[in-house]
């Protein structure tokens, strides 16, 4: 499974994000997920199976596919939430 963490510009904030998701994986004990950052303008459909997003942005990534939107990106429990929900989806949990 590949999940991709996406930003405005690709910097700052979807890193801050993917540093978190790949904590949260560790925590929970999951292994074989990729996880990787990425512009809003370099990120397509093909490049995850999931894609996390900030709500600012999330209309435009709507066509990305499967969107989890955060509305506070700095709320692990939010993360957390949200990724054990994928997780399940997934059958990773």
């Amino acid at each position: 499974m590949r999940i991709l963490t996406v930003c405005g510009s690709g910097l700052g904030t979807s890193f801050m994000v993917e540093m978190n998701i790949q904590q949260l994986l560790s925590e929970m004990g999951v292994n074989g997920v990729e996880v990787d950052h990425s512009d809003l303008g370099s990120a397509t459909p093909e490049r995850a199976d999931v894609f996390f997003l900030a709500k600012d942005i999330a209309e435009g990534g709507a066509s990305l596919g499967n969107v989890v939107v955060l509305d506070n990106i700095i709320d692990l429990n939010e993360l957390k939430t949200k990724l054990t929900a994928v997780l399940k989806e997934y059958n990773l949990l």
